[in-house]
């Protein structure tokens, strides 16, 4: 017991810390994860929680939350898993009903989790046929990127969305292109302009100091080498046909409610390196 509070007490000086980083970047998503972490902390070191099952709830917590910030270990090959969703199910109704919601993630995500971990094992830890290694590569181009952006997706909307740019975002947003309105227009005419299954993305490239808007067939296709996403838009019709059947266009402008801008300026700042 003495050990385990030991423990506590050390979670809650690193806990400490990644408060002062995510106050410092003013990261004030990550913000409230971190205070809700110390919250959890302190209420087991209070009543005396010292369970193995509590003590690993507050690790994966901590993890979840490096993860976010970019200071996560290594993934073993083979090993990726499907994040949770940041909120519940039904969080974003009306604009994204909770039908498709659990469709979109729990299936269409789970999908790339395990095209991509079957496609690394293959690449990575199996001896593998000469003639199989541009299939397995394609594999891994499609799979990796729709589990990537699909863990983007996820944390770019919010049930509290401001439904405009902040901070950092909100400046380089009015900077590159003339003004928000200037900026959503464009963005929405990408995401309407996806033939069949894609992307559309904001994006940063830290060699050309800007931002930029791209579509991306399927999940990989005419990519720009470098960029790094900021807010992505499923356009793939899992997305949203069983809500909006073939009204794209309503889709779109319905999910402008729900972008998290405080992620999306999050990332903005993690990836210009302020």
């Amino acid at each position: 017991m003495k050990k385990s509070h030991q423990y506590l007490l050390q979670l809650k000086d690193w806990g400490k810390e990644m408060e002062r980083i995510v106050t410092d970047f003013e990261l004030q998503a990550e913000k409230e994860n971190v205070q809700k972490l110390l919250e959890d902390i302190n209420k087991s070191i209070e009543h005396g929680l010292y369970q193995e099952e509590n003590i690993k709830k507050l690790q994966e917590q901590g993890k979840s939350l490096l993860m976010r910030l970019g200071f996560s270990a290594a993934i073993p090959y083979g090993e990726h898993k499907l994040p949770p969703l940041p909120y519940a199910y039904d969080a974003l109704e009306p604009y994204i009903s909770e039908e498709i919601m659990r469709l979109h993630h729990d299936i269409h995500h789970q999908s790339y989790v395990d095209g991509l971990n079957e496609a690394e094992k293959h690449l990575y830890k199996m001896k593998m046929d000469k003639s199989e290694l541009k299939h397995w590569l394609r594999e891994q181009a499609f799979h990796g990127s729709g589990h990537y952006l699909h863990s983007i997706f996820w944390k770019n909307m919010s049930p509290h969305s401001s439904k405009m740019p902040v901070k950092a975002i909100k400046k380089q947003i009015e900077s590159d292109f003339g003004s928000w309105e200037d900026f959503k227009h464009q963005f929405t005419e990408t995401a309407l302009s996806v033939e069949g299954v894609g992307w559309a993305v904001l994006f940063w490239h830290p060699m050309s100091n800007r931002l930029g808007i791209q579509s991306l067939e399927k999940h990989q296709l005419f990519d720009i080498a470098g960029l790094i996403p900021l807010l992505v838009l499923d356009m793939w019709e899992h997305a949203y046909y069983l809500q909006y059947k073939t009204n794209k266009k309503t889709y779109v402008n319905n999910w402008w409610n729900v972008v998290n801008w405080e992620d999306v300026n999050d990332r903005f700042i993690r990836a210009k390196g302020k």
